[in-house]
């Protein structure tokens, strides 16, 4: 159920999108985005197993559209990235080692595609490479040849391992769009979420090319004993060691104790 927020935005944007519709013929087209989010922010608390976004707009017009091609929208959210070096284990008289490696320069921590369509058929080749768009546009691998033989096999095992993991997602035909003027979308982020900002994007695509685009960012943080302990891990990290000892020490002289009670 969408909440009465989301709602009233959406009646706002197609406010906002009724004066195109009253304009007359014969102008070349501008079209553009108007969106927003449900929430902009994602606290991972104790209990927190995922959280949905539900990502809500229009097109704006100043006049009619250009032609009958279908409009189409292409909505991406990218989690923090980060470098990666990827391993391939290989069977070495009868034992599995690590043979090649290769490094790549940037892969997002989470990245999730939800389109009105296929995006083989909706996007052309060329924008996808220029926007970085569908699943493989998104890991940025320069040089990765140089480093191994079949260097692009590295990049396809990550894609099917974060696509195992719910990390990489894509979702074509899971975008609605009503009379070619207001669209939504929920993407489901999962519980193993990296803390960081996360990267929304919407494209408006006509006759396989991007017309407008626009960028909006959701703030995933941890927080209450969680975020402590992140703190504590990474600021004082000697201190996070002699009290991880000391708690490990205290439950295991209790839980020894207590069994040597249930005895006696």
């Amino acid at each position: 159920m969408i909440a009465r927020r989301p709602l009233a935005a959406l009646a706002a944007l197609l406010i906002a999108a009724l004066p195109a519709l009253a304009q007359g013929t014969g102008e070349a087209a501008s079209e553009s985005i108007v969106a927003g989010l449900s929430q902009n922010r994602v606290d991972i608390t104790a209990n927190f197993s995922g959280s949905e976004i539900l990502v809500y707009g229009a097109v704006k017009r100043e006049a009619p559209p250009p032609d009958d091609r279908p409009l189409h929208v292409i909505i991406t959210i990218e989690g923090p990235p980060s470098p990666l070096t990827i391993r391939r284990k290989d069977r070495v008289a009868g034992i599995w080692v690590n043979d090649a490696s290769v490094t790549i320069d940037s892969a997002p921590s989470f990245y999730a595609v939800a389109a009105t369509g296929p995006l083989g058929l909706i996007l052309l080749r060329t924008e996808d490479q220029r926007y970085r768009i569908s699943l493989p546009g998104s890991i940025r691998a320069v040089g990765i040849s140089e480093q191994a033989n079949e260097a692009p096999g590295f990049v396809e095992a990550l894609l099917r391992i974060y696509e195992r993991q719910g990390r990489y997602r894509l979702s074509e035909d899971t975008v609605r769009f009503s009379e070619s003027t207001l669209f939504r979308s929920d993407v489901v982020l999962p519980a193993n979420l990296t803390e960081g900002d996360y990267r929304v994007r919407i494209f408006l695509v006509r006759g396989g090319q991007v017309v407008d685009t626009l960028e909006r960012v959701i703030g995933v943080r941890k927080k209450g004993l969680e975020r402590g302990i992140w703190s504590l891990a990474h600021k004082e990290p000697l201190l996070y060691a002699v009290l991880a000892l000391l708690i490990a020490v205290v439950s295991g002289w209790g839980a020894a104790e207590v069994f040597r009670r249930l005895r006696f």
